[in-house]
């Protein structure tokens, strides 16, 4: 590590270049403040070992312009016993930890220790988030047809903004993938990021995930937890499949966006909410609202922003990007050769209506690449459902001179394929899910609105 010594003493810059470099490190020498700041301009310094009486700019005055600088330099101050109290103010303008004059040998190399730790976990933490920011950039949102031309262009202007976002979309189409790009081009990226299942557990569970509890408030609650909303404390909160929320918890959810502030089950204490709520649904929530299923209320609480997600059929020119992106990442990822996608397969993964979005045919993808032996995805890896649609399709509804209701065939067509599913999956749900290539809460509800049971299906 490279440290720099501003002291304006030579025996103690001595000593300390000595010391230092004894230890594997290599050293800096700054005389004066002046000389330090300079310095720092043109080097990279992992740690700064700082006397507190220097001629020109003092001490507390060059830390001050170090952390107005670079807030993540790590500053060890020097300083006399006789000014202790200079060295913790100076800890309260932001320095690591002081040392007192004299000191020992060990306490300097001790500190200096610690101090690079810090420099390295602070770091990777700033690693980290470039990392996250890459993959969850606009760039990993892969299309150039004009909807999501749009879709960029409207999270681009909402990231950056407080207001609470509503992500709108079939199953399938990247909302949760959005929600992320949306928070980590926020001004809260540093913050968490912290999804909530909304559909996938019983209300007074979700609620205690939510809020969380305190010890002695319910049977089996031995100890006090934090809820998510503390969780994601300075961050993004991101409610998937919003609509399946329970009524009774929609109306604490309100109280949470209105007075930014809840408590945990059982206490007495409030907490503050300082999160920024991104919610998603596959659902007509107008819909949801006028059959008294969801709050109106809540509904413009958080259909502030909307970001409307087109499903893969509206977008089938971004079709074979995202075939090579996924090909690509898979390829990589598995340590296979493949390369390309042949002809005839492009043309059937472009023919295909994809019901299951962005998602299906990542999985499509997937399992081309895994079953490989050559460079080349040919029609042979494709999946069944890509190769033979029609095997899928149902009968199409006779128009008869009255003709059809388009809602009406929709949801005819949404009973056949999860009958379907549920047939070839023996009434599991769970693998009837996987089949259609949607999330089991999303299948339970799908099967609630159209009245599909598991029994009756396997009976008949």
């Amino acid at each position: 590590m490279n440290i720099l010594i501003v002291d304006d003493e030579e025996v103690l810059q001595d000593v300390l270049t000595a010391l230092i470099r004894r230890a594997g490190h290599t050293t800096l020498s700054a005389r004066t403040g002046e000389e330090a700041l300079e310095m720092l301009e043109r080097e990279e310094v992992d740690l700064v070992l700082l006397d507190l009486m220097l001629p020109g700019l003092s001490g507390q005055q060059v830390l001050r312009q170090i952390r107005q600088r670079d807030p993540a330099q790590v500053v060890v101050v020097i300083t006399a016993y006789s000014s202790i109290e200079s060295a913790i103010d100076a800890m309260r303008e932001g320095a690591f930890h002081y040392i007192p004059k004299p000191f020992k040998n060990e306490e300097v190399l001790l500190t200096i220790r610690k101090g690079l730790e810090q420099r390295r976990l602070a770091t990777e933490n700033r690693d980290l988030r470039q990392q996250l920011r890459q993959r969850f950039g606009l760039d990993n949102l892969v299309g150039k047809s004009k909807p999501m031309q749009q879709v960029y262009d409207l999270i681009q202007l909402a990231a950056p903004a407080k207001s609470n976002i509503l992500i709108l979309g079939e199953s399938g189409t990247g909302k949760e993938l959005v929600a992320k790009a949306i928070h980590h081009h926020s001004r809260r990226a540093d913050g968490p990021f912290v999804t909530v299942n909304s559909g996938s557990m019983p209300a007074d569970l979700l609620e205690s995930n939510l809020f969380g509890h305190v010890k002695g408030a319910f049977t089996g609650a031995i100890a006090s937890k934090k809820g998510l909303f503390e969780l994601a404390t300075g961050g993004s909160i991101f409610f998937d499949e919003i609509g399946n929320i329970p009524l009774d918890t929609q109306a604490k959810l309100l109280r949470v966006i209105q007075e930014k502030e809840f408590m945990r089950l059982g206490g007495i204490e409030t907490l503050k909410a300082d999160v920024r709520i991104i919610a998603a649904t596959n659902a007509d929530l107008e819909a949801t609202v006028a059959q008294g299923q969801f709050r109106e209320d809540l509904y413009y609480r958080l259909n502030v922003i909307t970001v409307a997600l087109p499903p893969l059929r509206k977008r089938s020119e971004d079709i074979p990007l995202l075939a090579q992106h996924f090909l690509a990442y898979y390829a990589r990822e598995n340590d296979k050769p493949m390369t390309e996608i042949a002809p005839r397969a492009m043309e059937l993964l472009l023919d295909y209506h994809w019901p299951g979005n962005v998602r299906e045919l990542e999985n499509v993808i997937e399992r081309a690449v895994v079953l490989s032996t050559g460079s080349v995805l040919g029609v042979d890896l494709l999946s069944s459902a890509v190769r033979h649609p029609e095997a899928m399709a149902m009968p199409p509804a006779s128009l008869a001179s009255t003709g059809i209701a388009f809602r009406d065939a929709v949801t005819e067509y949404e009973r056949h394929l999860i009958i379907k599913a549920l047939q070839s999956s023996g009434g599991v749900q769970k693998r009837a899910a996987e089949l259609l290539q949607v999330k089991p809460t999303t299948l339970h509800e799908m099967m609630k609105r159209l009245n599909i049971s598991s029994e009756s299906v396997v009976s008949s």
